[in-house]
């Protein structure tokens, strides 16, 4: 008898070490697969929209992310861009260097760090020497302000390499 309660608490682990290395299995496999979403993309885009229909220019003007319209649009880097008012579509489009974000739109920390192109939020964003930097969440951009100047310099490096 106490040979077969032995031998049920001997299989129970290993059936449950078994199902948790398939979930951590399936997890890697599946962030994988969400890296490689962005593969052959030069500009982080929701639906073909850049930056989800961010107004870039916005967060130069007015300091803050500000939604932009389909109304106010402007083709750049293969993709559609939208604008709160024309006027801030005929700013970014007399000068797209200069307000379009850098590593097109995909989180800084994340070409920096991981080295790949990972989505990004609105609200999670700085500008520095004049250039924007979004990143993936709110808690990332924490991450990125504890060394920016190191972070900008392994972006850059890395950028031109990512597909």
């Amino acid at each position: 008898m106490p040979r077969t309660a032995i031998s049920v608490f001997h299989v129970v682990p290993t059936r449950l070490l078994l199902v948790l290395a398939a979930l951590i299995l399936g997890a890697l496999l599946a962030s994988q697969a969400a890296f490689a979403e962005f593969e052959g993309e030069a500009v982080y885009t929701e639906d073909g929209v850049a930056l989800g229909g961010t107004d870039p220019v916005a967060y130069f003007t007015q300091g803050e992310p500000v939604q932009g319209s389909a109304e106010f649009n402007a083709e750049y880097m293969g993709a559609t861009w939208h604008f709160a008012s024309a006027e801030h579509r005929d700013l970014f489009t007399g000068n797209p260097e200069r307000y379009a974000p850098q590593y097109g739109g995909f989180c800084a920390f994340g070409v920096a760090v991981p080295k790949y192109k990972i989505s990004t939020v609105a609200e999670a964003w700085t500008i520095v020497d004049g250039k924007l930097y979004l990143n993936y969440s709110l808690p990332t951009q924490t991450r990125w302000e504890a060394d920016i100047p190191g972070h900008i310099a392994a972006a850059d490096a890395t950028w031109p390499n990512l597909k």
